[in-house]
């Protein structure tokens, strides 16, 4: 549970400086918005900060539940990588596809990334594997399904989700974890 736990002192360490520099008018610095180029390490900073301590909370209950199963499969780095990875990734597609439907939303928090290490236990498993073998899919069969995949899981927070919520970075960070997951890309064996 390291890599996890470390995970999560980062986070509440984002959390703080952003009260910090909150009291002087600059939590904004951790923010992810476009134009990317004008602040390009919100990439980073954004999967750590988050916008209220209810959503500081409620991502990082969902981490200790996910995040220590995927972590014993991996090594810390590799764990590490892939949380900044997808939760980077996540954020990017969120203020990008979210700015083509409207206005350009701004992002904060690890969610994606939950997201990503959720689609990776459910497609990384044995179970998964063995009807995927026996299923005998396409690539991109597969490929489809865990977007479809991806859509059904995002919706069932979208029934429940605050406005404001960012879907689109929950929909990419489970579609880039099931097909992590689906290759294995984190076990060490």
């Amino acid at each position: 549970m390291r890599a996890t736990l470390e995970t999560l002192g980062v986070t509440l360490l984002v959390g703080a400086v952003q009260v910090a520099l909150g009291v002087v008018g600059l939590a904004g610095l951790f923010v992810l918005s476009t134009p990317l180029a004008v602040a390009p390490w919100t990439v980073v900073t954004s999967v750590y900060a988050h916008g209220s301590i209810g959503h500081l909370l409620a991502n990082a209950l969902a981490l200790l539940l996910v995040g220590p199963l995927v972590e014993r499969r991996t090594t810390r780095r590799r764990f590490h990588a892939f949380v900044v990875g997808t939760g980077a990734l996540a954020g990017v597609a969120q203020v990008t596809l979210g700015g083509v439907l409207g206005p350009s939303p701004a992002v904060l928090g690890i969610s994606g990334a939950v997201f990503a290490l959720g689609g990776y236990l459910l497609a990384g498993n044995v179970v998964s594997a063995t009807v995927f073998d026996r299923l005998r899919l396409s690539g991109r069969a597969q490929f489809a399904l865990f977007g479809l995949a991806a859509v059904l899981l995002t919706a069932t927070t979208a029934t429940t989700a605050a406005p404001g919520v960012a879907l689109i970075a929950h929909g990419v960070g489970a579609f880039c974890g099931l097909v992590a997951g689906r290759v294995g890309l984190l076990d060490v064996q």
